[in-house]
């Protein structure tokens, strides 16, 4: 157990995972544990909240809210050498649950500001950008640009799939070393992973074991349809290019990227305090899938 802090502050999506900020009650559930909450407004920037905060004195950083609202605050306490705390308030809570958190606990996960065990966990970058899960691009970077995706993500997917990759679709411009050390100039989808990363659509104990190992995860799929996927993990940078902008998924935030993309493992870049009496380790990572003729998606990242 560490010190608790003495300014701790949770800033809250109150829109995350179907409005769970209110059915859970956080702002006063913070007040009365003596956590300061800030309400993200859709006209807020989250890295100028967090930044606000450090600069008022907060000694420990939270967010309450989807993975990709994780990153952008997990990066400022990053940056500050801050304890995080992750509450799993957002849909499907991916990051949180590779943490070993509880997502149905949500307010549970406000006790790690108080009673919080300490582990310094790695970062994921691209083009200097965190990520705590992954970077998906290819067909799941394209249906994440949809507007329909956030309603309805099963149903995008499948009537966005014949367009994506079915006989008469265009071949996505991206182009890497594999693990094979060929360079590919297409795929239909390429991941990479804040550490290896276990395709699971309905992850229910996590899709990584330790999160501090260093490492790129990677996943492929190349080739003619259905496609023939790999899985490695890289010590070092990986790199992507394309002559045009790059449609991303990260932590299933829409983003476009111009090439190249520069991926990188932050090591141990971020203290992570979770809840004492809740905490469990996540899995134990299965060992790489040899190359097979199938496609996959990864799991939805909200």
């Amino acid at each position: 157990m560490t010190s608790r802090p003495a300014k701790s502050v949770l800033i809250v999506n109150p829109r995350s995972g179907g409005g769970k900020a209110a059915r859970f009650d956080l702002v006063v559930q913070c007040r009365a544990r003596g956590i300061d909450p800030i309400l993200f407004e859709p006209s807020d920037d989250l890295t100028t909240l967090a930044t606000a905060a450090v600069r008022a004195g907060a000694d420990a950083l939270g967010m309450a809210g989807g993975d990709g609202s994780q990153a952008a605050v997990a990066a400022i306490a990053a940056e500050h050498d801050l304890p995080y705390v992750c509450v799993p308030a957002g849909t499907r809570n991916h990051f949180a649950i590779d943490l070993g958190i509880d997502r149905n606990d949500v307010v549970g996960a406000l006790d790690a500001f108080s009673d919080g065990h300490e582990r310094r966990i790695d970062l994921g970058r691209v083009n200097g950008r965190a990520f705590v899960n992954n970077v998906a691009m290819g067909v799941y970077g394209a249906v994440v640009q949809s507007p329909a995706y956030r309603e309805h993500k099963v149903r995008t997917v499948i009537d966005m799939m014949p367009e994506l990759i079915g006989p008469a679709a265009e071949p996505f411009d991206l182009r890497f070393i594999g693990q094979d050390g060929r360079v590919h100039d297409t795929a239909a989808l390429v991941l990479v992973a804040n550490n290896r990363y276990v395709i699971d659509p309905r992850p229910q104990h996590g899709t990584r074991g330790d999160l501090d190992g260093g490492v790129l995860g990677i996943i492929a799929v190349t080739g003619p349809p259905p496609g023939r996927l790999s899985e490695w993990t890289i010590g070092t940078t990986f790199r992507v290019d394309s002559a045009t902008a790059v449609a991303l998924g990260i932590d299933g935030e829409s983003v476009a990227m111009r090439a190249p993309l520069v991926f990188e493992s932050d090591p141990r870049a971020l203290r992570v305090l979770v809840p004492a009496r809740r905490s469990r380790r996540g899995p134990t990572p299965r060992p790489p899938r040899p190359a097979m003729g199938r496609s996959a998606l990864p799991g939805d990242q909200p």
